[in-house]
């Protein structure tokens, strides 16, 4: 579970072992700020996040708002028992580039809640050779840590990342 961002992060020699954990079935979830780690000098960590990385984020009274967020896939284990949508006080990331075609997305920004307009993914996960990879864009107040809702979704994706639920073939 990563919960990190910056630039090299991990060495040459971390990565390669990272690597290779991965395509032998190894799992992994990035948090939040993880899709603002290692963005211009490792090219494999792009396929593992779906090829998305942040962007930017609302700034100033904007950066923090109310908004409505929408379940694409209510079978994956991060997301059973959600219902339709949620709504959640939280620092929303767009991307700079949209990962859905190459990830199945799980959760998503309804835009209108927020006065936009646009496809924007906030979780996803997909298969990586052997492995799994998950990333949910929440997770920026303690405040979203502290709901049960969200703890459920970090929960159940990693029990996916980790193989140990019956729908792990799901995505």
């Amino acid at each position: 579970v990563f919960f990190t961002d910056g630039e090299n992060t991990l060495d040459a020699a971390q990565r390669q072992a990272f690597e290779r954990y991965i395509h032998n079935g190894g799992g992994f979830a990035g948090l939040h700020s993880t899709s603002n780690m290692d963005k211009t000098n490792w090219p494999w960590w792009s396929d593992l996040m779906g090829g998305a990385f942040f962007r930017n984020h609302p700034s100033g009274a904007d950066q923090f708002q109310d908004a409505t967020v929408r379940i694409e896939d209510d079978s994956h284990p991060s997301t059973a028992g959600l219902g339709a949508s949620f709504s959640i006080r939280e620092e929303f990331y767009t991307f700079r580039d949209n990962p859905r075609g190459r990830v199945s997305v799980l959760l998503r920004l309804d835009p209108r809640s927020v006065g936009a307009e646009g496809d924007y993914p906030l979780a996803w996960a997909h298969k990586v050779g052997a492995g799994r990879a998950y990333y949910n864009a929440l997770g920026h107040f303690a405040e979203t840590w502290g709901d049960p809702r969200f703890r459920g979704q970090i929960a159940g994706a990693i029990e996916w990342a980790g193989a140990r639920t019956s729908v792990a073939d799901a995505t």
